[in-house]
């Protein structure tokens, strides 16, 4: 039967299934399908006739959810003008819904003959099926009981930043046969975890079906990460505990059921930059062989090679309409049929590269911002890739938010006390609005944060000058050189040297209250509150062992209770989470501005004080009476008002605390020199009154009169 075009994919619907390919230069398509016990047994290859639009497709009666198949796609073998085609090389389908098991590294997967002088120019005729993940049929049908997206309103959002098989694989309290999986992070031990914590969404590093590098492969590593996709819409089967012929899909839906029942939202970190593919001399697994020149951006001139923006071989065509068509369908399929909550997007400012420069109105986001679906979930941009202007931290537009690499430098080079203007400090604590404000957008434009997978953990950002990758095989060569970092005197593990010990937990403590006391939403790194360390190593992307898993055993007891301890503090005042900008000045009406900043001295800063580049001690008022929101319910948002007490110096300091107009009274509610308030009950100082404020400290104070 000649089936249909739409939807793309392989489709069943009850009585059969729809098979769906895009090709616009293709010269003829086959069907392969293969035994479900035995994979490699081809039980049929069928010659795909019907054409619509460019797109090749046919109905198969009778065939059911489970079946497994590939194509084969014929077209010119023209490297020199940017075709690929070779029906020797089994391909994987850009829309299937399962990938059953890995891929499995040999020659015959590339369309050249490896070791040819011509290189790719040559062509190599072996067959690459057994070695290719078959697509398999899935069946669609969940009971969602009722579930939807959880919408948790941006200035309430608190995100945690995990790894399925890290954050599951050594948790004593989840079954064995469950760590690692989809599953085990549907475990009731992980969500009441989670729970105890305070987040309210957990952001899961990429679960697209991806490959592991044969260069890592053939080193005993692998791509742990997983930041190299070959599969836009099936979960990876190597977080499957239920099988991968198609199970893998119930258990990531069952996974996010259960999430959002315990009222934690999931965002999907996402790779829609580039595919596992590479460059001209990698394999011919799925996009090169049904259409290279559609999917891929090509190097103007010379086709042959491919434009690389993402330092990973190739970057997706955004400027072809099928390219742009497969990444809207798969978010789209992702929220409406998977339910999460919305996407983080890796090197996102390759999306918007219509031509060589960025293009902050891309078609990509174009079409984002009118979709229905998409433009009413979260979307969040590493706003930034390899390519020349690629950094492009506050120029995403509306509807977006940023993860905020200067707030993550800035707060790094103040409390290791870089000498830098106290100015921009400032700027990141209340939200980055000279980065943000001036295109519309709000407070929670700016994704804070001090460490992510990429990078030192917490407790190695206080521990090691120098990055530490021998493990990673490359001669420490890989990873960020320029890591804002401080080891407080000893590089490593302090040992019994407790000054440096103790020196390291306020540092933490520093960090982690800055994080959570900033305008904005802020996002901890998983471990991070438990005192995790990766030994030094700031690219642990092809470390699947203990240096990237979580250590339950080992837990910083005292760091996590902290860190409980500062989200709900966040939770229960909204001054610290804004929906609007600070604006300086009485906003309601009152006798003083919502914001002040001032000098140790209890004077307010002047602009020659925020010009001095040796200053690290400052304070800061946050007026709970002048919060310009109102509920959801129309009432008038009000809160405590706090004052803020930073000093990054290597000594402590004497403070002043600010005239009565900003307060009569004061109590002390937070002190990181030990991690929480004084022992003695009633501790309360007048306005005017001089305080010792610990080097390298945070104190924050609450108005009582």
């Amino acid at each position: 039967m000649p089936g249909n075009p739409y939807p793309q994919g392989a489709n069943w619907d009850g009585a059969g299934v729809n098979f769906s390919l895009f090709s616009e230069n293709a010269t003829g398509v086959e069907l392969c399908l293969y035994d479900d016990r035995d994979e490699n047994l081809e039980i049929a290859r069928i010659a795909i006739t019907e054409q619509t639009d460019c797109v090749w497709h046919i109905y198969l009666q009778g065939a059911k959810p489970g079946l497994r198949y590939g194509y084969r796609v014929q077209g010119p073998y023209d490297p020199n003008n940017g075709h690929r085609f070779n029906p020797a090389k089994l391909l994987i389908d850009p829309y299937a819904k399962s990938i059953d098991g890995t891929l499995r590294w040999d020659d015959a997967l590339f369309g050249y003959t490896i070791g040819h002088p011509d290189q790719d120019l040559s062509r190599d005729d072996r067959d690459s099926a057994p070695f290719v993940p078959k697509s398999v049929v899935v069946d669609r049908y969940f009971d969602w009981r009722n579930d939807s997206q959880l919408h948790i309103p941006w200035h309430e959002t608190i995100i945690y930043e995990l790894h399925v098989k890290g954050f599951t694989m050594q948790h004593p309290e989840i079954p064995a046969d469950l760590r690692g999986t989809y599953a085990g992070l549907a475990h009731p031990a992980a969500i009441d975890y989670l729970k105890k914590l305070g987040i309210t969404s957990v952001e899961l590093m990429p679960i697209h079906h991806s490959v592991a590098d044969r260069h890592l492969l053939e080193r005993g590593l692998t791509n742990y990460w997983g930041y190299n996709s070959i599969g836009f819409f099936a979960p990876d089967a190597r977080f499957s505990a239920a099988g991968s012929a198609g199970d893998q899909v119930a258990e990531f839906k069952n996974m996010v059921r259960t999430l959002h029942s315990a009222g934690l939202e999931v965002i999907l970190d996402v790779v829609y930059n580039h595919t596992a593919e590479g460059n001209h001399l990698g394999p011919t697994v799925s996009f090169r062989g049904i259409d290279n020149t559609a999917y891929y951006r090509s190097v103007e001139g010379n086709p042959r090679y491919y434009m690389d923006y993402t330092g990973c071989g190739n970057t997706l065509n955004m400027r072809h309409p099928r390219a742009l068509q497969l990444l809207m369908d798969s978010l789209r399929y992702w929220v409406t049929e998977m339910h999460v909550d919305g996407f983080r997007f890796d090197l996102a400012a390759a999306l918007a590269r219509e031509l060589h420069e960025v293009d902050r109105l891309g078609a990509f986001f174009d079409i984002i911002h009118q979709d229905p679906t998409l433009s009413q979930v979260k979307l969040i941009a590493e706003p930034w890739d390899l390519g020349e202007g690629g950094y492009q931290v506050g120029n995403f537009p509306v509807l977006w938010s940023e993860w905020n690499g200067r707030y993550r430098d800035c707060v790094r080079d103040y409390w290791r006390g870089s000498d830098q203007g106290i100015a921009e400090f400032a700027s990141r604590l209340t939200g980055s609005s000279d980065l943000y404000e001036s295109g519309g957008r709000k407070p929670y434009a700016s994704i804070n944060f001090l460490t992510a997978h990429d990078g030192f953990t917490l407790n190695d950002l206080v521990s090691y000058n120098e990055r530490h990758n021998e493990n990673n095989g490359e001669e420490n060569r890989d990873g960020e050189s320029n890591n804002r970092s401080w080891n407080c005197g000893v590089e490593g593990p302090a040992g019994d040297n407790r000054e440096v010990t103790v020196l390291r937990a306020r540092q933490k403590r520093n960090f982690l209250a800055t994080l959570f006391l900033s305008l904005g939403v802020p996002m901890l790194l998983a471990g991070d509150e438990l005192g995790r360390t990766q030994r030094g190593n700031n690219n642990a992307y092809c470390q699947d062992n203990e240096i990237s898993w979580l250590d339950w055993e080992n837990v910083d007891l005292k760091q996590l209770e902290f860190t409980k301890e500062l989200i709900q503090f966040r939770k229960e005042h909204p001054v610290f989470c804004r929906r609007k900008w600070f604006q300086g000045k009485s906003i309601r009406g009152g006798d003083v501005n919502d914001l002040a900043w001032f000098r140790p001295d209890g004077e307010q800063m002047s602009d020659e004080d925020w010009g001095a580049g040796f200053a690290k001690s400052l304070g800061v008022f946050l007026n709970g009476d002048e919060i310009p929101s109102v509920d959801a319910a129309g009432r008038r948002v009000l809160d405590q008002s706090f004052y803020l007490i930073f000093n990054a110096h290597w000594e402590p300091v004497e403070f002043i605390l600010p005239p009565e107009i900003w307060g009569q009274s004061w109590t002390r509610v937070l002190d990181t020199r030990n991690g929480d308030a004084p022992a003695e009950d009633n501790w309360q100082r007048a306005a005017g009154t001089k305080i010792n404020i610990e080097s390298r400290s945070l104190v924050v104070m609450s108005r009582v009169a």
